[in-house]
């Protein structure tokens, strides 16, 4: 058989038996006179077997194992580690299910924020805020709690998701004075009064916190960007308050 002929009755293409050639998966066969590859039924049986591995799932540095291996035993090894491997694929898919269901209903129903899809534990907390007020500093927050729903490890994310809940009850009050602060310096009388109100919602917890300096980028673009000094400077200083608060008196 050429190679055309020996991937046509394999299912596979020429390419990929040249390809399972330069990687050592399938040995080059007896060449003709003319130098055209020429193939037998043992080429045959190893290459299907090589099209079977690499269906179930298999890497070709784990089938060139599987192949290298006579008795067997790589090939339970790594058929076991597959199995394992699609079991927990599965679970990850079914849980992704759940999950799309509940936001189908959400979008369905019109609950569905303009931030989402975000964590079910933040549209919980986002849900029980109610409407969103007419507010700039408000729609902020919510985008900068669905970046953080995002990038917050898998391990912080129930300590922070608590904060959320225990802060999320009294903002109302502080949107509208950080809205005051539009355009304010720093020095602004009014930024002491935005300060402690914010510090006053912020659990001590939040108070081990060291917000990034200024033009340090990443989070702190997105925490101050839009924000003017005078914005910025109240959750410098409620944070600064929250931190000398959960450490007490010295």
């Amino acid at each position: 058989m050429r190679i055309g002929e020996i991937a046509a009755l394999v299912g596979v293409t020429p390419r990929a038996v040249r390809h399972y050639h330069h990687l050592g998966l399938l040995p080059e066969p007896a060449r003709r006179a003319n130098g055209y590859r020429e193939y037998g039924v043992r080429d045959a049986v190893l290459l299907a077997r090589v099209r079977r591995l690499a269906e179930l799932g298999l890497g070709l540095d784990e089938v060139r194992d599987v192949l290298a291996d006579d008795e067997g035993r790589e090939l339970v090894e790594v058929l076991e580690e597959l199995d394992e491997d699609l079991a927990r694929q599965e679970a990850v898919v079914r849980a992704r299910r759940v999950r799309l269901a509940e936001l189908l209903g959400e979008a369905r129903a019109g609950r569905l924020t303009a931030e989402g899809p975000v964590s079910p534990e933040l549209s919980g907390i986002l849900a029980g805020l109610g409407e969103l007020p007419d507010s700039p500093m408000a729609a902020k927050d919510r985008e900068i709690l669905a970046l953080l729903d995002t990038v917050v490890p898998e391990e912080e994310r129930a300590r922070l998701m608590e904060l959320l809940r225990r802060a999320a009850g009294s903002a109302r009050e502080v949107y509208g004075l950080l809205d005051a602060l539009a355009g304010a310096a720093a020095d602004d009388p009014r930024v002491a009064e935005a300060a402690r109100a914010l510090a006053g919602c912020l659990p001590d917890e939040v108070g081990g916190t060291e917000l990034p300096a200024e033009g340090s980028g990443g989070l702190a673009d997105v925490l101050f960007a839009d924000l003017s000094p005078g914005q910025e400077a109240a959750v410098r200083l409620a944070m600064r308050w929250v931190r000398e608060r959960k450490e007490g008196p010295r």
